[in-house]
């Protein structure tokens, strides 16, 4: 019998390798961007009714653990029909800030955490998935916890910086990057109205991942992320199935 290479590498992986799911599971009233509305869901036919269940889901792309393709900021720009599959699948390597993020909520990843990285793991490949740790993803489903909001209604909740970003983007080429946040930019930023890391993320023809979860059981890298999202002819976002594959 013919030994076929990719049958024999899912067969190693499923007896040898971690799954681990990065993907929240949406519903109404969980965190979100300030202004989308909430998610409605209806029941369209039931068991009872049926012999099966159908339901209405009414909601925006942005939802949940959810794939911003470059038309989200971008007029003319991909969207997620043309991300190609092979972008898809990816090394992914994770960028830790939880502990600082502890101790100060707007921290912000820097140079010095990604030298640290690469000192310990070698330098990011090109093409790769960077995903930026921070301990978020444990306030969900708690909306309030997640905007962080003081009292002045300024949110204070962490996000990636320009530095890092730029060299991630420009210097070691990866496809793509994700967070626990709902947004790339930190609280304070996007509290003044600013989303300028992720208009820059999105000008660069590149997409993201927005509230990854489950972080926390991945290493810092070695593994594989897998990004999965329904194909939605010219759509500007959509929740997404993300998962990660290590040893």
């Amino acid at each position: 019998m013919t030994a076929h290479p990719l049958w024999l590498f899912i067969e190693s992986a499923q007896t040898g390798a971690t799954f681990t799911d990065l993907t929240h599971a949406f519903h109404p009233g969980q965190p979100k961007f300030p202004l989308l509305p909430d998610e409605e869901r209806t029941l369209v036919f039931s068991h009872e009714s049926a012999s099966f269940q159908i339901d209405r889901y009414h909601l925006v792309g942005q939802w949940g653990t959810h794939v911003d393709p470059p038309l989200h900021f971008v007029k003319g720009g991909r969207p997620l029909d043309q991300i190609p599959v092979n972008e898809m699948i990816r090394a992914l390597c994770v960028l830790d800030i939880s502990a600082r993020v502890a101790g100060n909520a707007d921290a912000t990843p820097t140079l010095d955490d990604l030298a640290a990285w690469e000192t310990r793991n070698g330098r990011i490949p090109a093409g790769s998935f960077v995903a930026l740790r921070t301990g978020w993803s444990a306030r969900w489903p708690d909306a309030v916890k997640f905007a962080n909001k003081d009292a002045g209604g300024i949110s204070h909740a962490p996000g990636w910086s320009m530095p890092v970003l730029q060299a991630l983007f420009e210097d070691r080429g990866v496809v793509a990057i994700g967070h626990e946040q709902i947004d790339t930019d930190p609280g304070v930023a996007t509290s003044a109205g600013s989303y300028a890391m992720e208009d820059y993320v999105l000008r660069r023809d590149r997409w993201q991942i927005e509230l990854l979860t489950n972080l926390d059981k991945i290493p810092e890298a070695g593994a594989l992320i897998a990004a999965m999202w329904p194909k939605a002819k010219g759509g500007s976002g959509f929740p997404a199935r993300v998962m990660a594959i290590h040893l």
